[in-house]
Parts: structure tokens; sequence; C-alpha cells
């Protein structure tokens, strides 16, 4: 989990940099936006490790789901993440409501990604 809020952070950092680059007269680094891209890549990857480790593990353990405020959080963060990415991929000047869901949709997976890091910790107590 720490390393898909670091990539959550590296994103917010590079996406910032971007909207820096687009908003004024500055010349965006020729890397920039492919790091982004690749960034998201990764989170998307992330998430959806970490939810087949976490639906493995539970049922190794528990031999059922659904045993804590942990699944149905988890599960809002992937699909936060998988919108995120989509509404990324429609990004241009002719669809201008890409861009703000794609900003909002991270806004509110910044708070998810909270409320899941705090549940997932008590679940890993259970294992421990």
């Amino acid at each position: 989990m720490g390393l898909s809020l670091t990539t959550y952070g590296l994103l917010a950092v590079s996406g910032g940099a971007l909207r820096y680059t687009r908003l004024g007269d500055r010349p965006r680094p020729s890397w920039l936006r492919p790091a982004h891209y690749l960034l998201g890549s990764a989170l998307v990857g992330l998430v959806l490790l970490l939810l087949s480790i976490g639906i493995v593990g539970t049922l190794g353990e528990y031999g059922r789901l659904g045993h804590s405020v942990h699944l149905p959080v988890g599960l809002t963060v992937v699909a936060l993440i998988l919108a995120s990415a989509w509404s990324a991929s429609r990004i241009s000047p002719e669809r201008p409501w890409a861009r703000k869901a794609h900003l909002t949709l991270n806004g509110i997976l910044l708070f998810s990604l909270v409320v899941v890091t705090a549940t997932g910790w008590s679940v890993v107590q259970k294992y421990l």
C-alpha cells in the first residue's frame, strides 16, 4: 500500500507540473507526460495487485469476504482508479469535461485512499 500511496503522490506532483506548464507560457519537458502516464498505469496495476492479494489472503484466512468495511472501501478505490484512468484517456481539447472529471475523481480518490489505508491497518492487525 505504501508504494501505491507514493505513486499517487508522484502522480499528483507530475499532474501539477503538467497543469503548471499548460496554463503558463512555460515549456513542458518531453518526458513529463509519458512519465505521468507510466505512473498512472503503475498505480492501476498496483491497486489491482493489492485487490487480488487482499481477496486471496482474506479467503485463505477467513474463508469468506466482507467481514469488515475494508472490502467496500477497497472496491471503491479500485473503481475510482479505473474511472480516473478512463477519464485520463478521454482528455482532449474536444472533451473539456474529461480533465475536470479526472481531477474530481482524483480528489475523491485521495480521501478514499486515506480511508482504505486506515481500514486496511485494522485488517492487517487481525492477521498478526
